[in-house]
């Protein structure tokens, strides 16, 4: 009796043991999940100016908080990339440009849907300059977006006729990158064409949520994270990255 209960014990204290392994949560498991970004990540951040902060032209709601989030991520990462709307006077997605039209309608150009905006970040403004709390002093390229009079450019990569490049995907790709970390104002449109556009070049692309704001026009926001997650786009916080 000794003998065949002696086995059966050590085996059911093992089976106990590892059950017990298996349910636990591993240690150091939260440090597990941090993501360290390599020499083959960038860190892009869209469009923090004066013109989508309070006090500004286009104010997006809590813009100026993505500032503190995105200073403390710079560090983390050896290569930044900044975007800046940098439109001509009377601009075409500016409503003072189109006749009988206000802010935030929608028209139809010749390349799709406009949303039509207040005017905004005009070239050479102090509307148009970076937020002077950032601090990216290791940021190697600042992209200017929206330059061209009849054409709007919501997305670092690409402009709003989807044929137009900004060279930025061949940058990337000549520097080594595969994986980018998009921040900025605003999530639901600069943000999220962004990182659309990054999946579409074939980056791996994380949106780092508190590091963004939102206009949020007509539910724009829940379309646009909709939209990403069907791409493949990751929704990460701040404390995710190591």
């Amino acid at each position: 009796m000794l003998r065949t209960a002696t086995p059966r014990r050590h085996f059911l204290q093992a089976a106990a043991a590892f059950g017990a392994a298996a349910i636990a949560p591993p240690l150091f498991a939260a440090d597990a999940k941090k993501i360290s970004p390599s020499a083959q990540a960038a860190l892009i951040v869209v469009d923090v100016q004066n013109c989508f902060v309070d006090g500004g032209t286009l104010p997006v709601k809590g813009g100026a908080d993505v500032v503190p989030v995105i200073n403390a991520l710079a560090p983390k990462f050896q290569n930044i990339v900044v975007t800046q709307d940098w439109h001509t006077p009377g601009h075409t997605s500016f409503a003072s440009a189109h006749n009988g039209t206000k802010a935030f309608d929608s028209i139809k150009l010749n390349y799709g849907n406009q949303v039509l905006w207040p005017d905004h970040c005009v070239q050479g403004t102090d509307d148009a300059a970076l937020h002077k709390d950032l601090k990216l002093p290791t940021a190697q390229l600042i992209i200017r977006k929206g330059y061209n009079q009849g054409v709007d450019s919501y997305s670092a990569f690409q402009e709003a006729d989807r044929k137009t490049v900004t060279g930025l995907a061949g940058y990337l790709k000549a520097r080594g990158i595969k994986t980018v970390y998009v921040t900025g104002l605003a999530t639901d449109f600069c943000v999220a064409w962004t990182a659309l556009d990054a999946r579409a070049a074939g980056f791996n692309v994380y949106v780092i949520e508190d590091a963004t704001r939102a206009i949020d026009l007509n539910g724009s926001l829940a379309k646009a994270w909709q939209q990403m997650t069907a791409k493949g786009v990751k929704r990460i916080q701040s404390a995710d990255v190591a």
